[in-house]
């Protein structure tokens, strides 16, 4: 997900309307008043639409820094569960309030738990938002081999479940059902695709992510993403809103779909 920081311009925009009425009423709101008698004098138009786009800047700036953000899947990596078009809401509070732009955590709540499907933002490269499954927390051992996954030596439980008949180009790939703890969900094995190994151990404040088209994703076990710091974390993906791949029709089907 190519990562636009509204956030910032938001924040920039209602700086700007922030000054406009600054200066209205330190200085021209004064001159108005002075006006000799009889004389009308208008509210200039700019600072009447700051006055009435400050307060809209403002509530949506806190919105989407503190509880809720949107976002687009443009790529195939979490598949079956999500697909290109889906747009999606992320629950920023899940994981501590941070401060807009800066990203400085102000409010610890809860910690990622092992199978949240996760926003983070890339280590390296242009800078972009990333979707994936948590696997590895902090301190973990993770073993990744032919797309069996085992951690701290015990394998993740792996069970067959049919095979994906959606299109998109996958119809035919296998689907297994992938156990963490109580909660399951469903990957997908692309056919005719590289299956990537990894061994490695999570550091200290990091941790390690794996997308659900586990033959399709560039994720944790590639350098280019490699192990996530806990402040790159943006927050936990929880359900689709629309889906509207272009060209093409919405899909309605895919609204309100619990993302699992």
């Amino acid at each position: 997900m190519m990562s636009v920081d509204f956030s910032a311009i938001l924040l920039a925009v209602l700086a700007v309307a922030g000054v406009v009425l600054l200066v209205d009423i330190t200085i021209l709101k004064p001159r108005r008043a002075a006006a000799k008698t009889g004389t009308v004098l208008l509210e200039p138009a700019l600072v009447s639409l700051a006055r009435t786009a400050f307060p809209v800047l403002l509530i949506v700036l806190l919105f989407r820094s503190f509880l809720f953000e949107p976002f687009r899947i443009p790529s195939a990596s979490m598949m079956p569960g999500l697909v290109d078009g889906d747009f999606i809401l992320v629950n920023k509070f899940t994981y501590g309030l941070r401060l807009p732009v800066l990203n400085t955590k102000i409010v610890s709540t809860w910690t990622p738990q092992r199978g949240d499907v996760i926003v983070f933002r890339s280590t390296s490269g242009p800078p972009i938002n990333l979707i994936k499954r948590l696997v590895g927390l902090p301190g973990d051992h993770i073993v990744v081999q032919d797309n069996h996954v085992s951690i701290n030596g015990t394998p993740v439980a792996l069970a067959p479940d049919g095979e994906y008949s959606g299109g998109y180009g996958f119809s035919g790939a296998a689907l297994e059902k992938e156990t963490f703890g109580q909660a399951d969900h469903i990957i997908m094995l692309a056919q005719s695709r590289y299956a990537a190994d990894f061994d490695g151990v999570v550091p200290a404040g990091h941790y390690f992510f794996m997308g659900d088209n586990r033959n399709d994703s560039e994720d944790s076990r590639f350098a280019q993403v490699g192990f996530v710091p806990e402040d790159h974390l943006v927050g936990h993906a929880i359900r689709i809103w629309m889906n509207w791949r272009i060209p093409g029709w919405p899909q309605l089907g895919r609204i309100g779909t619990p993302i699992r």
